[in-house]
């Protein structure tokens, strides 16, 4: 087979892979899934999935088509060839805005064709929590819905037409027919004509419309996913007279890619909702009185009615990101209802929460019941959103396990499933997540389960079970929108009985005779408990580290990715992470695949040193270490501490590179050079003599280099003659790093100065380097004695009262992030206390400003625009607020957040020759184009210095540290 995929690659425009990672990082979704697919396809063109499907009808082998792989039952998981269209299929074609249409290829991500609408004033409705990275294709396939269906339904109700290739290679379009057209189709001598008659044949026979009357969810079931939609066919013309015109593509939307292979999607789009819009949080002490309350919300024209459970509130504690959206939170409620509104004026919307809240207190449910509008009703939908990762949070190895997460029953029946449902998992000892879709009757059911052990892997199956008869009792759906896959496909002949069963698998036979297209989803699929994850009786191996991984294990921290896919976003729905995949968009790039690369082999690694795998190195390669992932992922997988601890072992193994070594070494070169910075900058400059060193230490040769200042901060400040400290308010502790110290010593003697301008005495205390470079290149042993000797340096010093205030970013945030983490156990609560007293300068003046020790009238007054780009781990780690705060302290100055996420550089990443295309590429998604529309008489301000030295070499333009910004505006 080896022969004939070769052979396969060289006939593909596209990209082939069958080597073992790149089949790994594909082996799973966002299920509990996990199969070596057989190769990976990465098409360009129709001519390429043409390709695909001859060598799969020649070979007897399998296409599964793919998307964002989010799905949560295993659709996308299988032993074929995944085709994901993802990179190259990406296209809006066209747009008619009279008819309120738009034409789509399948990889085009949801919120971004939302982003080309808006100027028309339109938008397609359905919003999956997953909207800035779901694709279009992704969302037919499982015919999602999303938090607003109670107005816009589900996909399948926007889809007008798909343009599809059968399973023999020919082109098919599926729209809407009439009488006459619908049986012209069955006149024809190909695939697709027999399509159509296989259809006739099954819906005419009277007994089979009965049989699927009778046995299919009943029709106040909204959200309904079992099986293909023969439900909706029958009660079309020509089986029921008057019925709508016939249209294939409510049978296509949920298939799940078993039928055909869609290359594009003409859909239906609707106004933009009313502008003005209000969330009432209601919180309720149990989650039964917030279903009860939720029907009395539903009387009051809502545009949705989602819940957030205790369990969900409870990881939102411990997520940086998410930390901040709980403002609203009063207490500890065991659920929250957030019901909103969207009315065309402010005092609509009043009006409708005010009744709302009224009719619940009189019914007793509910205890506190903040409104919220503006800005602050998106927070709660990031809250909201984030539920699915945020249950990646809980440690060990008891995860809340996607099994029977989204049933589905009529809305007033909610209350009392849920009762029941609860009822049996308290028959097994469980307890289970309660989140998402009450206004719709369809909420997402997690049970706690470790599947790594024999009992979990039988409770998987047990529950699932027990729950379908359930949902058969109260004649709903065992998928409300994330569709049956593999998870639930074994139950639908129970769900719709198997006479209905039989006809489903008659329409899989005649689309798609010879089983190419993702075989063993909805019919004919395994054991729903076979082929998971996590094997069960597998054990979790141990590993000794250098990094904590407080209450769990490296390899825990690595399962704790879930697959939700957050770091697939791209640049133009904001946030850091991830970088290198923004700028790829390929899924090795990933954060979830680095993730994913380490568990396998840390898992199934036979090697006596599990790190020891070119395939884990080669994944990690394209890492920035931004942190991005560690406040934006929401299970909070820390790809950057996850790649410094996998570099270090695999160094052990295999040696440290030179470049690696000279890169973290810097503050030892750094230090030399000061002797002599004139020689130093001359040899680094001098185009020969620069482009040799660059070349010795592979850099890039179009790099510039930074060059050291005449004096390091560390001497001036020791030269310099000392203030009188009676002259001083407060005393604070200013920490010289290396990149000040050496680069920077301009930047640094400004925040000395202004700092005393405004009335703190600074003391630079004796400690070493930060350990940044260190940390950046794997090299955590050096990392952790430089961590412990700064600790016993500044610990005796440091206090709520003296606080430690760092000017690089980089430098002063690992003393409050790996400095904890590499500390020895008997530093460990020093290391701590140290890090609570740490501050960058742009948070400790912010912080004053609150106190009221610094104020406006210390800076003159004049008007200047300052367009902003804040540091990555100043983003993950604190915020880039303080920063805003501080620069708008001159009256008259205005502050504009460039919405850029890293900015390429990275420290040493942008420097390496194999790293400065994709560095530079990252600059130009958004920071360097924003740079460049700055008049000559507006400022650049960028907290860390690898920033400003991306901005410099991408733009040629100088960006500034706000310090050095504040310093210029202090009042004469």
């Amino acid at each position: 087979m080896t022969d004939s995929l070769a052979k396969l690659a060289a006939e593909l425009q596209g990209e082939f892979y069958y080597d073992k990672a790149m089949r790994l990082l594909y082996a799973t979704d966002a299920s509990a899934y996990r199969e070596m697919p057989l190769a990976v396809a990465i098409p360009r063109s129709i001519e390429d999935i043409k390709t695909l499907i001859r060598f799969a009808n020649g070979q007897k082998t399998s296409l599964i088509p793919r998307t964002a792989g989010t799905s949560l039952a295993g659709q996308v998981v299988g032993n074929g060839i995944v085709v994901d269209v993802s990179k190259y299929f990406t296209k809006i074609i066209e747009l008619n805005k009279e008819e309120k249409w738009v034409r789509v290829e399948p990889g085009v991500i949801r919120d971004e064709l939302n982003m080309f609408l808006k100027p028309y004033g339109l938008f397609f409705g359905p919003e999956t929590s997953t909207a800035n990275r779901a694709m279009i294709g992704g969302m037919v396939g499982n015919n999602s819905c999303g938090s607003n269906s109670v107005v816009y339904r589900s996909t399948r109700e926007h889809l007008l037409e798909v343009k599809a290739i059968l399973s023999d290679g020919s082109e098919a379009v599926f729209k809407t027919l009439s009488i006459e057209e619908f049986h012209k189709k069955c006149e024809g001598e190909n695939l697709e004509g027999a399509i159509y008659r296989n259809i006739r044949h099954l819906l005419s026979n009277y007994d089979n419309q009965m049989e699927i009357r009778k046995e299919f969810p009943k029709k106040t079931v909204e959200r309904r996913n079992t099986g293909y939609a023969i439900d909706l066919l029958v009660e079309m013309a020509p089986f029921t007279a008057g019925g709508p015109d016939f249209n294939f593509c409510s049978l296509i939307a949920g298939s799940e890619g078993t039928l055909a292979f869609i290359t594009e999607i003409k859909l239906n789009v609707v106004p933009l909702p009313p502008k003005e819009t209000g969330l009432l949080c209601v919180h309720f002490n149990t989650i039964d009185e917030s279903l009860r309350a939720n029907l009395i919300a539903l009387q009051f024209n809502v545009s949705a009615s989602e819940l957030i459970d205790h369990y969900v509130l409870e990881c939102t504690k411990n997520n940086i990101e998410q930390q901040k959206n709980r403002f609203f939170v009063q207490g500890d409620p065991g659920a929250i209802l957030v019901v909103e509104f969207s009315r065309n004026t402010r005092e609509e919307v009043l009006e409708a929460a005010k009744a709302c809240e009224a009719a619940m207190r009189a019914a007793g449910w509910g205890y506190h019941f903040p409104l919220l509008t503006g800005a602050d009703t998106k927070k709660i939908w990031t809250l909201r959103k984030a539920g699915l990762g945020l249950l990646g949070n809980l440690p060990g190895d008891e995860k809340a396990v996607a099994v029977i997460e989204d049933t589905s029953v009529d809305v007033n029946d909610l209350p009392e499933y849920i009762r029941e449902f609860n009822e049996i998992l308290k028959k097994y000892g469980l307890y289970s997540v309660h989140y998402a879709h009450a206004g719709s009757g369809e909420l997402h059911l997690r049970p706690i389960i470790n599947l790594k052990t024999e009992e979990g892997n039988k409770l998987f199956r047990s529950i699932a079970e027990e729950i379908a008869t359930l949902v058969k009792k109260y004649q709903g759906s065992l998928s409300g929108e994330h569709g049956d896959g593999r998870l639930r496909g074994e139950f639908i002949p129970q769900m719709i009985g198997p006479k209905n069963y039989a006809l489903l698998k008659e329409i899989k036979k005649a689309w798609d005779p010879h089983f190419i297209f993702n075989p063993g989803k909805i019919v004919d699929t395994p054991p729903m408990n076979t082929m998971l994850r996590y094997a069960p009786g597998q054990r979790t191996p141990r590993f000794q580290t250098i990094f904590r991984f407080h209450n769990q294990d490296i390899l825990q921290h690595a399962e704790q990715c879930n697959g939700s896919g957050d770091c697939r976003k791209t640049h133009l729905s904001g946030g850091t992470m991830c970088p290198s995949y923004m700028a790829t968009r390929n899924e090795k790039d990933t954060t979830r695949a680095r993730a994913n690369i380490l568990r396998e082999f840390l898992t199934h690694s036979e090697k006596i040193n599990r790190f020891d795998h070119k395939e884990i190195y080669e994944v990690m390669d394209l890492c920035l270490s931004c942190k991005g992932c560690k406040s934006e992922c929401p299970s909070n997988v820390d790809v950057a501490k996850l790649k410094a601890e996998f570099l270090q072992h695999y160094y052990d193994e295999n040696g440290v590179p030179f470049r690696s070594k000279l890169i973290a070494g810097f503050s030892k070169s750094a230090k030399l050079g000061s002797v002599w910075p004139a020689a130093y900058n001359f040899f680094v400059e001098n185009r020969v003599t620069g482009n040799l060193i660059k070349n010795i230490a592979g850099f890039a040769v179009k790099r510039s280099m930074p060059t050291l200042y005449r004096t390091t901060l560390v001497s001036w400040y020791k030269k310099r003659a000392r203030p009188n400290p009676a002259q001083f308010h407060s005393k604070v502790y200013l920490f010289c790093d290396e990149f000040t110290n050496y680069n920077d010593t301009e930047i640094g003697i400004k925040a000395v100065q202004l700092l005393e301008r405004l009335g703190y005495e600074v003391i630079v205390p004796d400690h070493v380097e930060s350990g940044r470079a260190w940390l950046s290149k794997g090299l955590l042993r050096e990392a952790q004695k430089i961590a412990n000797r700064n600790i016993e340096l500044l610990s005796p010093l440091i206090s709520g009262d003296t606080p430690l205030i760092g000017i690089e970013p980089s430098a002063i945030l690992t003393l409050r992030d790996e400095y904890v983490d590499l500390a020895s156990n008997e530093l460990f609560e020093k290391a701590k206390s140290l890090a609570s007293n740490t501050f960058t300068i742009d948070e400790f003046i912010a912080n004053e400003v609150e106190k009221g020790r610094i104020g406006k009238e210390m800076f003159r007054q004049e008007k200047k625009k300052i367009y902003l780009h804040g540091h990555c781990q100043q983003k993950a780690l604190s915020s880039i607020a303080p920063t805003v705060k501080v620069l708008s302290l001159p009256q008259g100055y205005e502050v504009e957040t460039i919405p850029s996420g890293c900015c390429g550089m990275a420290g040493s990443f942008g420097y390496e020759k194999e790293h400065y295309d994709l560095s530079m590429k990252i600059g130009e998604m958004v920071l360097f184009p924003a740079v460049r529309k700055a008049g000559k008489e507006e400022l650049i301000a960028a907290p860390g210095t690898s920033c400003r030295h991306q901005v410099k070499d991408g733009t040629g333009l100088i960006a500034r540290h706000p310090v050095e910004i504040l310093y210029d505006a202090l009042a004469k």
